[in-house]
């Protein structure tokens, strides 16, 4: 409770006695609930508690103990930021080499199998499907491949997760029943344009919350490359 100002008290004794309430009120309050600091380690990792000081001992150890749980918990997280940098720069090299692989090609089906030849062997994918398509729409009309993925192939972003049974038997043929996540990556050249399918056993490979920018990456070199390839033959 806090005291009421008595007269002929100057501000400063006023203050003391205040603060003196309030020390009294929080000391009372830690006895009455003394697991508080357990359930609120935050501000148990802000006190300061003099090493010396009589029955504090087991504090500080307290103190020191949550302070290594967060110091382990930041490591965690600073290791698994290291491991997903390791694992991108790992993913950028092979993406690297596939597009020079992509460059020197002199034609369409040797890059396409360059592309599926990189993909099983660098990128470890279990099915891999390219799928081709003219740019005109009245052209592609009568393909039931198109029908099948009509609500994907003008799309700009890739789509990750599971695939439904009569999309992965058009795309994978006879391995289409085995595949149980996949990752459609668009292709857009000039002239043709396409799905780049990759497919795994492993219903959580290809997730649809996972990031896309290097497939998206190899869609736009792919594109590119069939842009390169139909200029070569006018």
């Amino acid at each position: 409770m806090t005291r009421r100002p008595v007269s002929g008290q100057s501000a400063s004794d006023q203050s003391t006695h205040h603060d003196e309430d309030q020390s009294r009120a929080v000391a009372a309050y830690l006895l009455q609930h003394p697991d508080f600091l357990v359930h609120h380690p935050e501000v148990l990792a802000k006190l300061r508690v003099p090493h010396g000081a009589s029955g504090a001992v087991s504090l500080i150890e307290h103190q020191v103990a949550v302070l290594r749980e967060q110091l382990g918990n930041e490591r965690g997280r600073l290791n698994h930021l290291m491991a997903r940098a390791h694992e991108y720069e790992q993913l950028s090299a092979r993406l690297h080499e596939l597009t020079v692989q992509l460059i020197t090609a002199p034609d369409q089906d040797r890059a396409c199998a360059a592309l599926e030849a990189s993909l099983r062997e660098q990128f470890k994918a279990e099915a891999v499907a390219i799928k081709l398509f003219p740019v005109d729409p009245e052209q592609r009309a009568d393909d039931p491949l198109v029908r099948s993925f009509v609500d994907f192939i003008d799309r700009d972003r890739c789509l990750c997760g599971p695939l439904a049974p009569k999309q992965a038997e058009p795309l994978f043929g006879n391995d289409g029943e085995a595949i149980q996540s996949a990752a459609l990556v668009p292709i857009r050249g000039t002239e043709q344009t396409g799905v780049l399918a990759i497919g795994s056993k492993d219903p959580k490979r290809f997730a649809p919350d996972m990031g896309t920018e290097l497939l998206e990456r190899l869609g736009a070199i792919a594109g590119a490359k069939l842009t390169d390839l139909a200029h070569r033959k006018r």
